[in-house]
């Protein structure tokens, strides 16, 4: 059985069991969440579509952790202008556990 979800802005598809890392989910370490916006449910022989979200599904995760990722470098540079500007970004996530999908 899995499912797609959105969360931060992204689509994941998930089974149970499975850990992902997503954008920063505001809880405690340890604590319970419910990802409400399901997009598909498949069970193996019955796939249920949204449009755009399945009423009732939820996913019920368990956040892990929360921590920043690996860092991006960002560099542009203007030829023969004497332009060169670097940085850099680190984006915040939360490593989250699928504990149960009910559709």
């Amino acid at each position: 059985m899995y499912a797609v979800i959105k969360t931060g802005g992204k689509q994941y598809r998930v089974v149970t069991g499975e850990t992902l890392k997503v954008e920063i989910i505001p809880g405690d370490v340890g604590s319970a969440i419910v990802l409400d916006k399901v997009l598909m449910v498949s069970d193996g022989e019955k796939l249920s579509v949204g449009r755009p979200m399945l009423l009732g599904a939820t996913v019920n995760a368990t956040i892990l952790s929360h921590g920043r990722g690996i860092k991006v470098t960002i560099f542009k540079m203007r030829r023969r202008k004497h332009y060169q500007k670097n940085m850099g970004h680190r984006q915040n996530y939360t490593e989250i556990r699928i504990d149960g999908i009910s559709a």
